[in-house]
């Protein structure tokens, strides 16, 4: 019982301390983000966005390996092998480097004729968008090669220095947006130069910290065959998912660019940055669980998975909606304040990624386990069929003349499909694990509440008159709503009976 309660407090201790990231990441995404599209323009801003997708395309081979490395590191740790650990790094890192390099080649040649070739992109800003282009290659290789690295900091369970180095990516992020103010003959250039350059210093400061903290993060020219091959039959299965999702995000990007052109790339980019700052928001609670739902597998301990699987996806959602239910409501007025010059479609795309960003949340730490369990075949699989298939039916329905929401309403539907799927996956590889335990605690639980919690809001958003005094309403009554509803519908008896003794005894102590 002593083992669970530090786990417990280990928890919220390292949820704590990436909330604390969460909120200083968050706050200056959105104002930079607002100035940044006021100074460069909507067209710059479109296709700084277009050519990094470009780039992204190519990040799919890092995506598989980062989910490798941090399963096998975790499960090393889960198991208290020193030298497994040890080799593991080295081989991922040595993976990484290898990744790193063959994105450089395919960027260079295939990603390079794609930008000049393909995209609408006016003549006079081919120029910048070759250079934007070349300094996102860059970035994307730094990051490549800090995966095992990051991989390490969470297996080892120490989230605050993600609070502590995003002081330092907020002032230099600050810093980039006093500059952009300036008067500079070419902002895009300058803009890319710039996130390259905070992106080299971020992973420096991670780096330092790594090899001076951990012994297995000493990394010298190694691997092991065995490793390489476990890690490599994992990835190989992992690839096949994050292929099909770099299909569904960058290739519907595209073809919005080649059938709306840039200023389409805009509005996808401002609402994608949402659907980012959700999820920065709900992997500050996944995050810090996820190492405990491995180690836990790594060590046997089924009834404890099963209990964790639970309680983060209903608590992590429930965390999530406290902010998703106002911003689906008011997204009009969020996206003014914030932008003020809001670009068409922008609206309804968030909305639509508000809805995304709340299934993921809830289905994510299914992944996990299945991950902890290393068997990741049937999971790809059904990624890959179903994920791909959405970028041949949006070409078919934009040809037919559909709009340019259809993507994101195919992608509500795929992540549906996807995610209940993958709940019969875990069931086959952890027999124990109970699917109806799962919806009726956690799926079924958050969506009576979701519903119960929109009635008051919505009643508010009707009735009152557009503005500041609109949004605060709905936003203080979504708020009392969502949390009545998990004190008497999400919470047990215990978990009742234990918030009402903490109210009184800060009360008593107050």
């Amino acid at each position: 019982m002593l083992m669970l309660s530090e786990s417990t407090r280990r928890i919220a201790k390292n949820s704590l301390m990436l909330y604390i990231r969460m909120l200083l990441m968050m706050g200056i995404s959105l104002y930079t983000s607002r100035v940044v599209l006021n100074t460069l323009g909507v067209e710059d801003f479109g296709i700084y966005s277009v050519v990094g997708g470009v780039v992204a395309m190519f990040g799919f081979l890092n995506g598989s390996m980062s989910g490798a490395t941090s399963r096998f590191l975790t499960y090393e740790l889960g198991r208290h092998d020193k030298q497994g650990l040890k080799q593991t790094f080295d081989t991922a890192l040595t993976i990484h480097i290898g990744i790193a390099v063959v994105i450089f080649i395919l960027a260079e040649t295939l990603g390079l004729w794609f930008v000049e070739n393909k995209l609408v992109i006016s003549d006079n800003r081919m120029f910048a968008a070759r250079v934007a282009y070349q300094f996102s290659v860059l970035t994307c290789m730094v990051t490549v090669t800090q995966i095992p690295y990051n991989a390490a900091i969470i297996a080892h369970e120490r989230m605050g220095i993600y609070a502590y180095v995003s002081i330092v990516d907020v002032v230099l992020k600050l810093l980039i947006v006093y500059l952009l103010t300036g008067n500079y003959s070419d902002k895009l250039i300058l803009y890319s130069i710039l996130l390259f350059a905070v992106t080299l210093v971020i992973a420096w400061v991670y780096r330092k910290y790594c090899v001076r903290s951990f012994e297995e993060c000493r990394y010298g020219f190694k691997y092991n065959k065995e490793r390489i091959k476990g890690m490599l039959s994992f990835s190989g299965w992992d690839l096949l998912g994050n292929m099909s999702a770099m299909l569904r995000g960058q290739g519907v990007n595209l073809l919005q660019n080649m059938f709306w052109g840039a200023l389409m790339n805009a509005a996808t980019n401002i609402a994608n940055q949402v659907l980012g700052a959700l999820s920065v928001f709900a992997d500050s609670f996944l995050t810090a669980v996820r190492p405990q739902i491995v180690k836990n597998y790594a060590e046997g301990n089924y009834s404890r998975v099963q209990f964790l699987v639970n309680n983060t996806a209903k608590y992590a959602f429930l965390l999530l909606l406290l902010f998703a239910l106002p911003l689906l409501i008011e997204s009009q007025f969020v996206l003014e304040v914030w932008l003020k010059n809001v670009p068409n479609y922008t609206t309804i795309f968030c909305r639509l990624n508000v809805v995304v960003a709340m299934i993921i949340v809830m289905f994510r730490p299914v992944l996990f386990v299945i991950h902890a369990t290393g068997e990741v075949k049937y999971m790809s699989l059904l990624a890959g069929i179903i994920y791909t298939l959405i970028l041949p039916i949006t070409y078919f329905y934009f040809k037919c003349g559909y709009p340019a929401s259809t993507p994101y309403i195919l992608s509500i539907i795929a992540f549906l499909i996807c995610s209940l799927g993958n709940l019969f996956i875990v069931k086959k590889y952890m027999m124990s694990f109970s699917i109806k335990s799962f919806l009726g605690q956690a799926f079924l639980c958050g969506l009576v509440i979701t519903v119960l919690s929109s009635g008051l809001p919505f009643y508010f958003h009707y009735k009152l008159p557009y503005g500041m005094l609109r949004f605060i309403v709905v936003f203080i009554t979504s708020g009392l709503s969502i949390g009545l509803g998990t004190f008497f519908i999400g919470m047990n008896k215990g978990e009742r009976e234990l918030v009402v003794r903490q109210i009184k005894r800060k009360f008593r102590h107050g």
